[in-house]
C-alpha cells in the first residue's frame, strides 16, 4: 500500500488503533445489546478531530485528504461498525454537501459546528416510496414568503434522533421528477438533549430550530445497533429561503454526487469489517485445537483465511483508488461504485467464513464475530444497493464503449 500511504497516513491509522482497542472494544458488545449511541466515545472522538477529518481548515476541520478521511473509517470498522458509520455519515453526508454547495455564508455558519463535532449532522434523502429510486420522492416544498414550506418523511436517517444539522431534499417543481428537487438545510433540537448538555457537546443553542422538523420512530436493526437510525419528519416546516442549499432544481444532482463520496465511506467501512472478521478468525484459529492439531494447520482453514486476505488487499486497492481520483478532482463516480459493490459483498463473504472457522464459538456474543457479520449486511444495502453499483457501472461501460 506504499503507492498510496505515506507516514502520515500511518500516524493517523495507529492513533485511531490505539483510541478503537482501548475505548471502542471494552464497550462494543455491550452498547450493541443495548442498541445504545456512544455518546462518551463520540466526544472523544470529536476531541481527536475525527469529525471533521476532511473538512478545510478555515471551518474548524483538519483540512486532510480524503483518503485520511477513509483509514478512520476503516480503523475504526476493524473494531466497530457502529463508531465508523457515525463518523461516515456524519462526515460525507451530514457535512460535505454544505462544503461544496453552500454559500460563504452558510459554510461559515453550519460547517464549524459539524467539523469539530459540537453538533451531529445528517442526509435526508430516503423515503417510504423512493429508496433505490430517489427521484420519486414525494417530500415536498412550497414557496411562501420568505422561505419554503416543507411536508413529508424520510426513513432510515442516520443521526436523525441524535442530529441537530441536516440536509435534505424536497420536491420543488414535482412534474420535472429528478430535475425539480431542491435540496435544504433543516434543524433541530437532538433526542439527547440533557446528555448533550452534560458531556458538552451534541447541541448548539445558538441554532435556529425550525418548527416542525423532528425525530419519528428509532428503527431496532440487525446491525449497527449502537448507532442512531430514525426517521426524520417534516411537518408543515418553514424553512427559510436562506437554508436552500444550492441552485433549485439542483438537488438530485447534488446528492448524486455526495452519494458517490459516500460510496467510497461504505467501500472503506466495508473493508474495515472484512479485516477485522478475518483477524478474529485468524487468532483463533491460531488458539483453538481439534484432532490434537491447532485449527489454522488444516489446509483447508489456511486456503479460505488466505483468499479472504487476497481478496482484502484487492478491495484496498480498489478503494484508495477511488480516493485518489477524487483527490485529483478526476472522475471518480465508476471506480466509487465498483469499490462499494467489491468491498460491501466482500464484508459479508469474510464474516460467515469467520464464523464459520470458528464454529459454535463464532455464533456467539463471546467474540465479535457474530456482530460484525450483522454490521456487514447494510453495507450491500445503504448509500445504493449491490443492484443500483452494478447498474451505476454497467452505465459507465455503454457510456465508454459508444461515446456520443
Amino acid at each position: 500500500m506504499d503507492r498510496y500511504l505515506n507516514e502520515d497516513h500511518r500516524r493517523l491509522q495507529r492513533r485511531v488503533s490505539d483510541f478503537a482497542r482501548e475505548a471502542i472494544v471494552p464497550v462494543a458488545r455491550e452498547l450493541d445489546d443495548r442498541a445504545e449511541f456512544p455518546w462518551d466515545n463520540v466526544k472523544a472522538m470529536a476531541g481527536m478531530g475525527l469529525l471533521g477529518v476532511p473538512i478545510p481548515k478555515e471551518y474548524g476541520g483538519q483540512g486532510l485528504d480524503p483518503l485520511s478521511y477513509l483509514l478512520v473509517v476503516q480503523e475504526l470498522a476493524r473494531y466497530d461498525a457502529s463508531h465508523a458509520i457515525t463518523v461516515s455519515a456524519h462526515t460525507t453526508l451530514g457535512t460535505t454537501p454544505i462544503v461544496n454547495f453552500g454559500t460563504e455564508e452558510q459554510k461559515s455558519r453550519w460547517v464549524p459546528l459539524l467539523a469539530s463535532g459540537q453538533v451531529l449532522g445528517g442526509f435526508g434523502l430516503t423515503e417510504p416510496g423512493a429508496g433505490s429510486d430517489s427521484g420519486a420522492s414525494r417530500t415536498r416544498a412550497v414557496r411562501e414568503d420568505g422561505g419554503w414550506r416543507l411536508d413529508g418523511a424520510k426513513i432510515f436517517i442516520t443521526h436523525a434522533g441524535v442530529g441537530e444539522i441536516f440536509t435534505v431534499t424536497a420536491m420543488t417543481e414535482p412534474e420535472k421528477r429528478s430535475k425539480g428537487i431542491t435540496s435544504f438545510v433543516v434543524t433541530k433540537p437532538t433526542t439527547d438533549l440533557e446528555r448533550a448538555r452534560g458531556l458538552g457537546m451534541g447541541h448548539a443553542d445558538e441554532l435556529d430550530f425550525i418548527d416542525g422538523v423532528r425525530a419519528g420512530k428509532k428503527e431496532d436493526k440487525m446491525g449497527w445497533r449502537a448507532s442512531d437510525t430514525r426517521e426524520l419528519l417534516l411537518e408543515d416546516a418553514l424553512v427559510p429561503e436562506e437554508n436552500r442549499l444550492g441552485e433549485e432544481g439542483r438537488g438530485f444532482i447534488n446528492f448524486m454526487k455526495t452519494l458517490d463520496s459516500g460510496r467510497i465511506g461504505i467501500a472503506a467501512l466495508s473493508l474495515g469489517i472484512a479485516e477485522g472478521a478475518c483477524e478474529t478468525a485468524l487468532h483463533y484459529t491460531n488458539q483453538r485445537k481439534q484432532f490434537g492439531r491447532k485449527v489454522f494447520d488444516f489446509q483447508s482453514v489456511q486456503f479460505r483465511l488466505a483468499d479472504l486476505a487476497t481478496e482484502i488487499e484487492a478491495a484496498k486497492h480498489l478503494t484508495y483508488h477511488a480516493a485518489w481520483l477524487m483527490d485529483q478532482g478526476r472522475p471518480f463516480s465508476k471506480e466509487a461504485a465498483m469499490a462499494k459493490l467489491f468491498a460491501s459483498e466482500l464484508s459479508m463473504k469474510a464474516t460467515i467464513q469467520a464464523v464459520q472457522l470458528m464454529g459454535g464459538a463464532g455464533y456467539t456474543d463471546e467474540y465479535p464475530a457474530e456482530r460484525m457479520l450483522r454490521d456487514a449486511k447494510v453495507c450491500e444495502i445503504g448509500e445504493g444497493t449491490s443492484e443500483i453499483q452494478r447498474l451505476v457501472i454497467a452505465r459507465h461501460l455503454v457510456q465508454e464503449a459508444f461515446p456520443q
